[in-house]
C-alpha cells in the first residue's frame, strides 16, 4: 500500500511548476512563482529547502547550479487529496457531491457527458473483471 502523500497549498505552487517540466533551477522557480503567488527569491529558496527536506522533491547538482525534479506523481497526490476532499466534505460518498453539483445547476451538458463516459468505462472495467 502506498504512503498517503499531503501536501499543502503553498506546495502545490512548486510541485505544479515541476509536473509541467522538470527540471528547474531555482531561478527558473523564481521567475514563475513571482508571478503567481508573487513570492520573493527567499520564500521560494525556503519553499524549495523544506520540499526537498520532506521528499516531495529531490535535486541534481550541475556545478554550482540545482536543477529540482518532482518525486512524488502528481496522479498518486490527485488521488489522495480527492479521496481526502470526499471523505471532509462528503463522508466518502460520490453520490452526495453529485448531487449537490446538481442540485447547484453545477453540471454542464459536456460535464454530463464526461461522466456518463467514465461510468460507462467504469462498468465496463467492472464486467471485465468478474469475468477474470
Amino acid at each position: 500500500m502506498k504512503e498517503e502523500i499531503h501536501i499543502t497549498n503553498k506546495e502545490w505552487y512548486v510541485m505544479k511548476c515541476l509536473w509541467e517540466q522538470a527540471p528547474k533551477t531555482l531561478m527558473e522557480l523564481v521567475g514563475e512563482l513571482k508571478v503567481s503567488p508573487g513570492w520573493s527569491k527567499s520564500t521560494c529558496a525556503t519553499m524549495v529547502r523544506r520540499m526537498t527536506q520532506k521528499g516531495l522533491i529531490r535535486y541534481e547538482e550541475e556545478g554550482k547550479t540545482k536543477r529540482f525534479f518532482p518525486q512524488i506523481a502528481r496522479e498518486d497526490v490527485e488521488v489522495q487529496e480527492t479521496k481526502d476532499f470526499l471523505q471532509r466534505i462528503y463522508n466518502g460518498s460520490i453520490g452526495m457531491m453529485m448531487s449537490t453539483l446538481v442540485a447547484q445547476d453545477g453540471l454542464t451538458g459536456e460535464d454530463i457527458a464526461q461522466l456518463r463516459q467514465i461510468l460507462q468505462e467504469a462498468e465496463e472495467n467492472q464486467s471485465e473483471q468478474k469475468r477474470n
